[in-house]
């Protein structure tokens, strides 16, 4: 056979293994597979949706699908990288990570197992991905709720106390949210009992106090789950590093802004933005305006490109408040993509927003996560499409802020104080979710640690409640960071080319680190 007849036979199967594998986990998850909130998931969409069919977590499902998996995982390890060209080898391993990582998030994490707030999650991105569909689709979603909720129920055995009670506070506000909702020709019968009976359960289930996955578990969540690639010892000099480096930078920066105050107190000084006339949605909006234009300016995206795939503001539900920060990125599935939405946290009847507001909205939208997630889902290769890294993607969202003061948007010591609190705590949180899930801090230790360094305690408390719902999740950011500066300065050389390197990196897709490497330093 010629290399060009294997090249060909190799892109054949790898299309073959992806459309098996996407479109079976499509049609048994068909909420957390067209949603980017389930980050172990691939992303997609059926092109006809079956809006009566709910995710599919029974206990023979889940074991067909973890077969399956296997499955497919085996048939790509057959690929042999030598024989494989280079874009081919980025495919076959996105893949392998994809199955090995869902297959074990089903499998031992516990989840399926351990997590109301999980299957409320699910319930309410179905619903309000029903509810864009049109009154048809939220009629057929609603009908099979019951269904759902109970299999929640049963799935749901001796959840940690923890998980139970946020749980029970998120179906609580979920609930309340519901009533909301246009009920025509709906019988909320059966959806109020369902709910009562989940409730009940939960209420009376026989909690347990451990609510941390094995050390070993987390140690493979963080290397191969999240991406780093690095020994648990490595990541926490990695933090610690990290953390050094902010903390000098924002001492020397307070204390050339206000000599003998600590930079606390001058973070804390510093005044939000004159909010205008029609709130903080029109602040980020005119944000978002401000940042598309400065890259296309530069080059960095098309006028056509923004235009085709805007980005929405919108305040979050308050039923996700339970698991969700104070800001949000998300875009639905689809070649070629129709736009994302920014969610903000919109509270008080005088609301105010932090002075790191425009850093915040370069993370979520231009060039941070909108823009990647607009180039990847633009991406000629229709498997980069629906991959998506929690280490690609908050590592390129922390680092496009720090591409702005490159490029001119942020300057003077205000902007550059902001940007190193948000890496001091990025790498802070990072750390508290390391030490927990390795045991080398208790929640409630952590919880005061945070406190100590100037976190309000029930914002605290919040956070590590977080952390415990997605282990590793909050290494992405720093460890992410880290890893894309070190590609900016050795593709740089020396000369800071912040356009050239952007578009490099977005028009890869979320691939590994160590192929990305392998692009950068080959001109890619």
């Amino acid at each position: 056979m010629s290399d060009d007849s294997q090249s060909k036979g190799t892109d054949s199967e790898l299309a073959q293994i992806t459309g098996d594998l996407i479109g079976t986990l499509a049609a048994r998850f068909p909420v957390c597979m067209a949603s980017d909130e389930f980050h172990f998931f691939p992303q997609a969409r059926a092109d006809a949706p079956d809006w009566s069919r709910w995710d599919d977590f029974s206990p023979d499902a889940v074991g067909d699908i973890i077969t399956r998996l296997s499955h497919w995982r085996r048939r790509l390890e057959g690929f042999h990288p030598a024989a494989l060209s280079l874009d081919d080898a980025m495919d076959a391993d996105m893949l392998r990570r994809v199955a090995r990582t869902l297959s074990e998030q089903l499998e031992r994490s516990g989840v399926v197992t351990a997590q109301p707030t999980f299957y409320l999650t699910v319930i309410g991105i179905g619903l309000a991905e029903a509810i864009e569909a049109g009154p048809q689709a939220l009629r057929a979603r609603l009908r099979l709720l019951p269904a759902f909720i109970d299999q929640a129920r049963r799935n749901l055995t001796r959840p940690p106390r923890l998980f139970r009670d946020l749980g029970i506070d998120m179906l609580g506000k979920q609930q309340t949210w519901l009533a909301s909702l246009p009920w025509t020709s709906v019988d909320r019968a059966p959806i109020d009992a369902a709910y009562q009976r989940l409730n009940a359960h939960l209420q009376q289930a026989d909690v347990r106090e451990n609510v941390l996955p094995p050390v070993d578990l987390y140690a493979r969540i963080a290397s191969h789950h999240m991406g780093c690639r690095l020994q648990p010892e490595d990541i926490a000099r990695e933090l610690a590093a990290e953390i050094a480096e902010t903390r000098t930078m924002l001492e020397a920066t307070a204390a050339a802004m206000a000599p003998g105050h600590p930079w606390q107190t001058v973070v804390a000084n510093l005044k939000p933005p004159p909010m205008p006339a029609g709130g903080i949605g029109v602040l980020y909006r005119d944000t978002i305006a401000e940042l598309a234009r400065h890259c296309r300016e530069l080059g960095i995206v098309s006028a056509q490109l923004v235009q085709r795939c805007p980005v929405a503001v919108q305040p979050i539900p308050d039923f996700m408040r339970p698991v969700r920060s104070n800001a949000a990125f998300s875009m639905p599935p689809g070649h070629p993509p129709r736009g994302g939405t920014f969610f903000i946290l919109e509270t008080g009847t005088d609301p105010s927003t932090s002075p790191d507001y425009r850093l915040l909205t370069a993370h979520e939208t231009f060039p941070g996560h909108h823009l990647l997630d607009t180039c990847r889902w633009n991406h000629p290769r229709p498997i980069r499409r629906h991959i998506e890294f929690p280490i690609f993607y908050e590592g390129w969202a922390s680092l496009a802020e720090e591409l702005m003061f490159d490029t001119g948007f942020f300057a003077g010591p205000i902007d550059r104080m902001l940007m190193a609190k948000r890496r001091f705590w990025r790498a802070i949180r990072g750390q508290v979710d390391f030490d927990i899930h390795m045991r080398r801090r208790t929640p409630d230790a952590a919880v005061a640690d945070l406190v100590a360094e100037g976190l309000a305690p029930h914002r605290a408390r919040a956070m590590v409640n977080r952390y415990c719902l997605k282990p590793g999740y909050q290494l992405a950011y720093t460890m992410g960071r880290r890893q894309f500066r070190k590609f900016y300065g050795d593709a740089c050389s020396g000369r800071k080319d912040p356009v050239s390197f952007a578009r490099r990196v977005l028009a890869q897709g979320e691939v590994g680190f160590h192929h990305l490497e392998q692009v950068l330093r080959e001109g890619g």
